[in-house]
């Protein structure tokens, strides 16, 4: 694990969610993709694989599901910093609106208003 790579990770509003919330408890994908109804399933696997392979999350396999944990040690002091961050209702807030930002899905189309003749 390296530090851009660490960085990298959580520059991403998802990331920092889905680390949110396996920081605490072990999670299968299906309920971390529950947890955000606005990503589809598919989207939160490549953000865990990220996270994965940045080293700040682990799965493990048992029968049918994958479970992921955060590894807070990887992240030393950092981690003390999330964990504050998470706690604090601004930051709540801020992290709302950048996932907002970035929901896929279709934009809301512009009306145009067509000029009468005659």
């Amino acid at each position: 694990m390296t530090a851009p790579a660490v960085l990298a990770a959580l520059a991403s509003p998802r990331r920092q969610e889905i680390l949110r919330l396996i920081w605490s408890e072990e999670r299968t994908a299906g309920a971390i993709h529950r947890a955000m109804p606005d990503v589809t399933f598919g989207a939160v696997s490549l953000q865990l694989r990220s996270l994965t392979e940045a080293g700040l999350a682990e799965s493990r396999a048992e029968g049918r599901h994958r479970f992921y944990r955060a590894r807070r040690e990887a992240l030393g002091p950092l981690g003390r910093m999330l964990e504050q961050m998470w706690d604090d209702a601004l930051w709540r807030l801020k992290l709302a609106a950048e996932l907002e930002h970035t929901r896929r899905g279709p934009r809301p189309r512009r009306r145009t208003v067509k000029a009468r003749k005659g």
